[in-house]
C-alpha cells in the first residue's frame, strides 16, 4: 500500500497531454503529446496483417484493425506508468487512418460483414471502367465537378458498391436497414464510443471527400451522387468538422475521455507539419506517396491530374480549407514486397545498405504500378515493370532502382502540382516512415533539384490528429494561433548531382512509365470455374466458329467430290 502510494507521490506533473490513434495501412499506433511542447512522451505500435485473397484484390480485418487499437492504447498507458507520468493528464485523443480504406457493418449486433477493402485494392477495376463507358465521352472525370476526384478504383464508392452487388450479407442488411458504411475512422469512433450501445456513427469532411459520395462545395453528402452508385444515404456516417468532440471513450483505462479530432492520415500530416498557409506542402512517404499543397478557402481543379481533395475544417464554426494532392500507391510497399515475396532483402534497413552498396541502378528501373498508376495517370491497366536489365544488374541495382522509383514518383507529381499553382515548391518538406532512410532523402533532393527538409520529429500524421483534439472547442488545451506553435527543428537534404544528370534519369524513368501502361485492359469474362473462355471474346467467337463451319463445309464438299 505504502509502496503504490509512494510511487503515485513520484508521479511527474506536466500540463495536459493528448493522444492520437493513427491506424495506417500496414500498422496501427498511439502515441501521447505534451499539449505544450507538442513532445511526444510515449508510442506503441502493432503491426497489421494484409490478406490477398486474389490478384489484386487486398483486405484487412476490421476486429484485427479494432484489436490492434486496444492492444496500443494499453500497452502506451503501462509505458507512461512506468514512466511516472499519470494518464488522467489525457484530456482528449485524436483519430487519424488510412482513407478510402471501406467497412460494412451490421449496427445490430456490431458485427462486421466483410473483411475491410483496402485503398490499394482492385477488384472494382471492371466496375471502374462500365461506369467510365457510361459518362459523356468516356470520361473519368465525369464527377470532379463535385467530388473534385476522377473515377477510380482508388475511392470508396466503388468498393461499397462491389460490397452490396457481391456479398449476401451486405445486400441483406442493406435491404433490413442493419448496414453501417464507414471509412476506418467511423468504425474505429462507432465502436470506441459504445458500438451497437449508442456508438456514434460519423466521419470527418476530409475522410468523406475520398468516398466520391460528397460535395466538396456544400461539404455535405450529395444525394445525385449517391444515387449514381446506387447507395443508400442511410448507410452512411454523419459528416463532421475535424475539430470537436464526437462522443466518449466507453472502455479501458481512458473510459470518459473525449474523441475530438478526425483527419485522414494525409491531411493529419499537412496539419501536423503546419502548412496553414496557401501555397505550403508535404510529402509523406508511407505505404503509397502523398504530397498535399494548401490552396486555401477555395478548392482548385487541377489540369494536370491531381486531387482536390479537403485539408481539414478544424472547428465547426470555422471554414474548410482545400488541398491538391498527389497521390502514388507504392511507396513503402515496395520494400514489403522486396522482402516478403522476393526475399531479396531482410529489413528496410538492409535496402537502404544494398542500395547504397551499389550508388547506381546501372540503367535499371522499377515502375511499381502494382495497383495501376495513380497520379498524375488515373491508369488502372499498368502494372508493375522492372526494364533495363543486362546480365550486370544484380539485387544491389534492383534495391537501388526502387528507391529511385518513390523519388521518380514524388517528381512527377511535384512537376504536375508546380503546373497547376504556377509557383514552384522551393523546397519539400517530407515526413512518414521511410524518411529515416537517408539515401532516400538524397536520392529525393537530386532528382527534384531542390532541398529535402525532414523534421526531427517524424510523427507529424500522429501530430496533426491530436492538434485537432487538442484544439476541439470544449477541450482547448492545444493553441494552434501561429504564435504558440512550437519551432521544429530537421535536417536538410541539397541537391548534390547536376540537374543535366537528374534530367536524363527521370527521361529515362518517363519511358519505362509508358511501357507499364495498358497492361490489363480487357474485362474478362470467367466461364464458372473462375477460367476465362475463349468465347468471352465475341469476334474472336465468331472467328472460331466461322472457321469449324468453313472447316465441316469443306469437309462435306470434298466428301461429295
Amino acid at each position: 500500500m505504502n509502496s503504490t502510494m509512494a510511487a503515485s507521490s513520484h508521479r511527474i506533473t506536466m500540463g495536459p497531454l493528448v493522444a492520437a490513434i493513427d491506424q495506417g495501412t500496414s500498422s496501427t499506433r498511439f502515441l501521447v503529446f505534451n499539449a505544450k511542447t507538442a513532445e511526444l512522451l510515449s508510442h506503441h505500435q502493432v503491426e497489421i496483417k494484409q490478406s490477398f485473397p486474389k490478384e489484386g484484390w487486398v483486405e484487412e480485418d476490421p476486429k484485427e484493425i479494432l484489436q490492434s487499437v486496444y492492444e496500443c492504447m494499453e500497452r502506451t498507458c503501462e509505458k507512461l506508468t512506468q514512466l511516472n507520468i499519470d494518464i488522467s493528464n489525457i484530456k482528449a485523443i485524436g483519430v487519424t487512418n488510412q482513407r478510402e480504406t471501406t467497412l460494412v457493418w451490421d449496427k445490430e449486433t456490431g458485427e462486421p460483414l466483410y473483411n475491410a477493402i483496402v485503398w490499394l485494392d482492385l477488384r472494382t477495376q471492371s466496375t471502374v471502367e462500365r461506369l467510365i463507358n457510361k459518362t459523356p465521352g468516356r470520361n473519368k472525370n465525369h464527377l470532379k465537378h463535385k467530388t473534385g476526384l476522377p473515377i477510380s478504383t482508388y475511392f470508396s464508392a466503388v468498393k461499397l458498391r462491389w460490397l452490396m452487388d457481391n456479398v449476401d450479407e451486405v445486400h441483406d442488411a442493406v435491404v433490413s436497414h442493419r448496414a453501417m458504411f464507414g471509412t476506418v475512422d467511423s468504425w474505429l469512433i462507432w465502436c470506441l464510443t459504445g458500438g451497437k450501445s449508442g456508438g456514434v456513427h460519423c466521419t470527418d469532411v476530409t475522410n468523406a471527400s475520398r468516398t466520391m459520395l460528397f460535395n466538396i462545395h456544400t461539404l455535405d453528402w450529395d444525394p445525385e451522387l449517391c444515387t449514381y452508385f446506387g447507395i443508400p444515404m442511410e448507410i452512411l456516417p454523419k459528416v463532421r468538422s475535424s475539430s470537436e468532440i464526437y462522443g466518449l471513450m466507453k472502455s479501458g483505462a481512458l473510459s470518459g475521455i473525449p474523441i475530438s479530432g478526425c483527419l485522414g492520415d494525409q491531411s493529419a500530416a499537412l496539419v501536423g507539419q503546419m502548412c496553414f498557409q496557401d501555397g505550403q506542402a508535404k510529402n509523406t512517404y508511407g505505404t503509397g506517396c502523398f504530397l498535399l499543397r494548401n490552396t486555401g478557402a477555395k478548392p482548385v481543379m487541377s489540369e494536370h491530374g491531381l486531387l482536390t481533395t479537403v485539408a481539414y475544417k478544424l472547428g465547426r464554426d470555422q471554414p474548410a480549407c482545400y488541398a491538391l494532392e498527389g497521390s502514388v500507391a507504392i511507396a513503402g510497399a515496395v520494400v514489403r514486397w522486396l522482402q516478403d515475396n522476393l526475399g531479396i532483402i531482410k529489413s528496410s534497413e538492409e535496402l537502404e545498405q544494398f542500395a547504397a552498396s551499389v550508388g547506381t541502378s546501372y540503367g535499371c528501373y522499377f515502375v511499381p504500378a502494382f495497383s495501376g498508376l495513380y497520379a498524375p495517370y488515373w491508369e488502372p491497366s499498368a502494372r508493375g515493370i522492372i526494364c533495363g536489365l543486362t546480365q550486370f544488374t544484380n539485387k544491389y541495382h534492383v534495391a537501388f532502382a526502387a528507391l529511385e522509383a518513390v523519388c521518380f514518383q514524388t517528381r512527377e507529381i511535384l512537376d504536375a502540382m508546380n503546373q497547376d499553382s504556377g509557383i514552384p515548391l522551393t523546397q519539400l518538406q517530407v515526413d512518414g516512415g521511410m524518411t529515416s532512410n537517408k539515401l532516400l532523402m538524397q536520392l529525393q533532393a537530386d532528382i527534384l533539384c531542390i532541398p529535402v527538409v525532414k523534421p526531427s520529429m517524424p510523427e507529424t500524421t500522429a501530430l496533426g490528429a491530436a492538434m485537432a483534439a487538442g484544439s476541439a472547442e470544449g477541450v482547448s488545451v492545444w493553441s494552434l494561433k501561429p504564435e504558440d506553435l512550437s519551432e521544429v527543428t530537421s535536417e536538410k537534404f541539397e541537391p548534390q548531382i547536376n540537374p543535366e544528370e537528374s534530367e536524363f534519369r527521370y527521361a529515362r524513368w518517363k519511358k519505362a512509365v509508358q511501357k507499364s501502361m495498358n497492361w490489363e485492359t480487357t474485362e474478362p469474362v470467367g466461364n464458372g470455374n473462375g477460367e476465362t473462355s475463349i468465347f468471352s471474346s465475341v469476334p474472336l467467337g465468331f472467328y472460331i466458329i466461322g472457321s469449324i463451319l468453313m472447316l465441316v463445309g469443306a469437309k462435306y464438299l470434298a466428301g461429295n467430290n
